[in-house]
């Protein structure tokens, strides 16, 4: 920015000035063939005005050299990627100085202690701050990234300005949320016709209740799925959002504390399943009241089986309730059962029709006459999930259970550990585990016992939240254990 405040002008580059100048309303002016201010301040707006000044000379060709004169000072070796704004090596001194005075104002300058490391010199706040700049591709000083220094620039001092001067207001946004009486907590309750009143102590386990929002009894104590209403088979299970930090086009409000989401990029943060949008800082504050959008949900395999079920508003994967449907209908005599593998085109083939079709595929036996083609593709929608039926956040506790010795206080450690898990993994493993009961029930056709089917879905349905090879061995035995005990006292676990 010397090329404003104090750098020689070319003739051509007066003429520019001069018209920038004008276009300002005489806030910069032209004395001795210098650049000066005639404002001890400048907008936010004139700075947006001045940082593109250096880019439209470059761009313009009036700036083509990568050594570039200010007065007696040569800078040489810009990178490409920089225009007038770099001063080369320089301490902070020399910068504090050639931005004095002129807030808003910025350089770039080479270290002089780390050559190849260059820093971004701000005039904010009648001080000289002074930020580590990195480029990629793209220009940033910390998560945002922007395609031109100009845009950084700009962007930090609307983050500063507003930091200043709203800092006690920004600090009390969340004390008092509209979440809940407008905008995405609206639409959420037109979907969903009543809530379940929770309480922060309350059991995470959850109750089935009439049609009069009555408790129903409980099927057994240790039951945990999600909450439902008769009159329209709601499945209340919690998920928490998939906030991403997203860019805005024009003006947006935060849904949390109602307030703008200020900055050129990345305002805030936005749900990708269920399109809520607030500010980062509010995001800590949203409740696990996710309701996906079908919309946004491209796929039934690989995806979050929290995210699909809430989706589907269903409360077991389609992909489960169809297969173990199929197999219990023609397939429990079937010898090796889960063992054998299917062909893994056809296999594939059922990935795509449920990807496509949901729970209208077809996978009857006119067109999947191998029943290990169905198995193969259950076993295969398990392995893809992101996040396991028994979740990286249970799975050491369950090993650690498993490697206890004394019968009963295993079985005690399983139990708790089951507690755990989120309620549509919970309720998806309890549906498998009778299924899988049902399959040993036919042990003398199909040759499966619980200890068979345990070393096929041990490292199916568990994973070590490490992608360690080293680990998934040394606790394949405890794992192929955990189903082995989940099979053989399904109804006392579950």
């Amino acid at each position: 920015m010397t090329a404003f405040r104090s750098g020689l002008l070319t003739p051509a580059e007066t003429e520019f000035w001069t018209l920038m100048s004008e276009k300002l309303g005489g806030n910069v002016v032209l004395l001795d063939n210098k650049l000066v201010s005639e404002k001890k301040h400048f907008s936010i707006e004139d700075v947006c005005h001045l940082g593109t000044v250096d880019q439209t000379l470059h761009s313009s060709g009036m700036l083509k050299n990568t050594s570039l004169q200010y007065g007696n000072h040569t800078v040489e070796n810009r990178p490409k990627y920089y225009g007038r704004e770099f001063h080369g090596i320089i301490s902070r001194e020399q910068a504090d100085e050639i931005l004095a005075g002129v807030e808003g104002a910025y350089i770039l300058r080479e270290s002089q202690r780390q050559p190849g490391c260059y820093t971004l010199a701000l005039r904010f706040g009648n001080q000289t701050l002074n930020y580590r700049l990195f480029y990629d591709g793209k220009h940033f000083v910390g998560e945002k990234r922007f395609e031109s220094i100009h845009d950084l620039v700009t962007d930090g001092l609307i983050t500063l300005y507003i930091e200043t001067k709203a800092s006690e207001y920004i600090s009390k946004m969340t004390t008092n949320p509209i979440y809940e009486h407008i905008g995405y907590a609206t639409l959420l309750r037109e979907k969903v016709s009543r809530r379940l009143s929770r309480t922060k102590n309350e059991s995470r386990k959850a109750s089935v209740t009439s049609e009069e929002n009555t408790p129903v009894e409980k099927i057994t104590s240790l039951v945990r799925r999600a909450a439902l209403t008769q009159n329209d088979n709601h499945f209340n299970y919690e998920k928490a959002h998939n906030f991403k930090v997203h860019t805005f086009r024009g003006p947006h409000w935060c849904e949390y504390c109602a307030n703008f989401m200020w900055g050129l990029i990345a305002q805030g943060v936005r749900c990708s399943d269920c399109g809520l949008n607030v500010h980062k800082q509010c995001s800590k504050y949203v409740p696990n009241d996710c309701q996906p959008d079908l919309k946004r949900i491209k796929r039934v395999y690989c995806c979050d089986l929290t995210t699909l079920v809430k989706a589907h508003n269903t409360q077991r994967p389609m992909v489960v309730d169809s297969c173990i449907r199929e197999i219990e209908a023609r397939g429990l005599k079937s010898e090796g059962l889960y063992r054998v593998s299917g062909f893994t085109e056809h296999i594939e083939d059922v990935k795509m029709a449920f990807d496509r079709d949901g729970d209208k595929a077809d996978i009857s036996a006119s067109i999947y006459p191998d029943i290990n083609i169905i198995a193969g593709a259950l076993k295969l929608y398990f392995r893809d999930l992101p996040i396991p039926v028994i979740t990286y956040d249970t799975y050491s506790k369950f090993i650690e259970a498993a490697k206890i010795s004394n019968p009963d206080e295993r079985l005690e450690a399983i139990h708790e550990v089951l507690m755990l898990l989120p309620a549509a993994h919970y309720e998806t493993l309890r549906y498998l585990m009778i299924h899988l009961k049902k399959v040993t029930l036919h042990e003398k056709e199909n040759f499966m016992n619980a200890e068979n089917l345990g070393i096929v879905f041990g490292p199916t349905l568990m994973r070590p939240p490490e992608d360690s090879t080293l680990a998934t061995l040394n606790d394949m035995r405890y794992q192929k254990l955990i189903v082995q005990i989940l099979i053989e006292n399904e109804d006392v676990l579950f």
